[in-house]
């Protein structure tokens, strides 16, 4: 069959939101998207770089030797300087001396591409793939060498690639303009506080609007949910979306689309993040992609586990690597982190507020933004923004409703 014979909904797990926005950027046709590379597609289409080497992998396959050959005779025969073809995208079983049982170890342990390959650790390719480490060290120099990971860009580059950033809102007027519009994809967000502060109940509010179409501050997307304290209530998501106020909206509906692992230890939670992916691009096929990854919370189980100075040293080793795995997915399908935290009393502070979040400062330098949650009077909640890359320290407050999230 042609090439030219196919509809972009033939392609292997395209629907018809994914067609429409690969049309929209451009690709109109089997033959273009063969001609593209992943990173293009993603930048472009908004497609996970796993899922657009798959689809680039079939396009090419649907273009015959046949008719290429007699592509290149014809363009020969009329003078024409041909441009160079596509070369096939790498797989993994490409690595020289991977093999396939080698290659599912890998991927079983969340390394799907030749690229996630190229900016691993020696040490957690060796673990992840049960081989030696200076076997790895080979392994990701090759994949270095043949990835194409990114080198220096110009700050017009990077600046046209945060035009792909997204914003959620949480409709609270002020909040959202503390914000700089709502919370922003390809980033972690930390909310920490006390305990009825106010921390799930903006994870949970932010789990509904993601939900509702960007006219009306949402990214029309999915969640997954790591629940570490058992604090997800799907009753609390109902009346949630009852608090909306919207005409149609299905409370079920809402709930279909939040995917909420239960995580019984510190291993278990950082293993659901890192399994995250066959989920995500699942979630990408439908038409309805994570746009939320939360951690409720990050350092419950974690601090319950690793007790006393003699073991703080692993402890943020761990939070270390699971926050930058976080922080990869969001960067990958152009998603929101968000993780709560919580907090200690520092008694030597006796002027001011003690309050400081755990993890100290590897939490700290990995979260993009930093929130401080605590109670006020009157049922009201402060929002306080403590750390940002690019928006000015500031305070909001906002009340906690039976349906939702309300400005005061």
């Amino acid at each position: 069959m042609a090439a030219e014979a196919y509809q972009l909904e033939d392609i292997p797990g395209v629907g018809p939101t994914t067609a429409e926005k690969l049309r929209e950027a451009g690709y109109e046709s089997v033959e273009k998207i063969a001609q593209s590379t992943a990173s293009e597609l993603y930048e472009s289409a908004e497609i996970g770089e796993a899922t657009a080497r798959k689809m680039i992998k079939w396009c090419i396959a649907q273009t015959s030797p046949a008719e290429q050959s007699d592509s290149e005779s014809t363009s020969a025969d009329a003078g024409v300087e041909l441009a160079p073809m596509n070369t096939r995208r790498l797989e993994i079983e490409d690595i020289p001396g991977v093999g396939p049982a080698i290659a599912e170890k890998l991927r079983d342990g969340g390394f799907l591409t030749i690229e996630g390959i190229a900016t691993a650790t020696p040490s957690t390719l060796s673990e992840a793939a049960e081989i030696g480490e200076s076997t790895a060290k080979k392994m990701i120099k090759w994949c270095r060498e043949q990835a194409d990971i990114g080198g220096f860009k110009t700050g017009t580059e990077v600046f046209e690639a945060r035009l792909l950033i997204k914003k959620l809102r949480t409709l609270v007027p002020e909040v959202d303009e503390l914000l700089g519009g709502g919370f922003e994809t390809q980033a972690i967000t930390e909310l920490y506080g006390e305990f009825g502060s106010g921390k799930s109940q903006i994870v949970h509010q932010l789990a509904v609007n993601v939900q509702l179409p960007e006219e009306l501050g949402g990214l029309n997307g999915s969640v997954i949910y790591v629940d570490t304290e058992n604090t997800f209530r799907p009753e609390r998501i109902e009346q949630m979306v009852k608090g909306l106020e919207i005409e149609g909206a299905d409370p079920q509906e809402f709930l279909k689309h939040i995917h909420v692992a239960r995580a019984q230890t510190s291993d278990h939670q950082m293993l659901l993040i890192e399994n995250t992916h066959e989920l995500a691009e699942e979630l990408k096929s439908q038409g309805k992609p994570v746009k939320l990854i939360i951690v409720d919370s990050l350092t419950g189980l974690f601090r319950s586990e690793y007790a006393g100075r003699g073991t703080l040293a692993e402890r943020q080793q761990k939070l270390n690597r699971h926050m930058h795995d976080i922080f990869k997915l969001c960067d990958e399908y152009n998603a929101i982190g968000l993780v709560t935290n919580q907090v200690m009393s520092n008694p030597a502070v006796f002027f001011g507020d003690p309050t400081k979040p755990i993890g100290g400062n590897i939490v700290g330098h990995t979260a993009t933004f930093r929130i401080y949650l605590r109670k006020s009077k009157g049922g009201k909640r402060i929002f306080r923004l403590v750390d940002s890359p690019n928006l000015p320290d500031g305070e909001a407050t906002f009340l906690v409703e039976e349906g939702g999230l309300r400005a005061c």
